[in-house]
């Protein structure tokens, strides 16, 4: 008789699969992304592909390929192969991304060709993160914080 805790066999299917969702808390990092992403006007800011060509393979959506993008910005994840490594095994990026794992390839051409949207993207990002600093959001912005220290203005 073992007196240890004994976790489920991995080979073992359940009858109830538990939701992804289910191991993203409310108050994860990840959720502000999804929501900030989800409102953005990408045509606007700068990104080429938002209206897809209607001949060829399909793209990933400029709106999937930014979460990532301000993912691995938030987590000092600058590679685009690991990137696609956290993809494959990282919930929360299961989560933010709706479990699609983009090959390394097509996030540093995302990166190449969308450098001034992205650009764009990261100076409305910070102003949201000044705003919730100023209405008193904290421990958001703590783990969202992205911006180096030597531009921190002291606070």
């Amino acid at each position: 008789m073992s007196h240890h805790i004994k976790g489920q066999p991995r080979h073992q299917s359940t009858l109830f699969p538990e939701s992804i969702d289910d191991f993203v808390t409310e108050d994860n990092p990840v959720r502000v992304i999804d929501m900030f992403v989800d409102h953005l006007d990408l045509l606007d800011l700068g990104f080429e592909t938002v209206n897809p060509k209607l001949t060829g393979r399909p793209g990933y959506h400029p709106s999937t390929m930014l979460k990532l993008c301000i993912y691995g910005y938030l987590k000092r994840i600058q590679s685009s192969r690991r990137l696609e490594k956290e993809s494959h095994r990282n919930v929360e990026l299961m989560w933010l991304l709706e479990r699609l794992r983009p090959d390394f390839k097509t996030i540093a051409n995302f990166r190449k060709d969308n450098g001034k949207g992205i650009k764009n993207v990261c100076r409305k990002f910070v102003e949201l993160c000044r705003q919730l600093r100023n209405i008193g959001v904290r421990t958001t912005l703590n783990e969202l914080t992205f911006t180096p220290a030597r531009f921190s203005d002291g606070r």
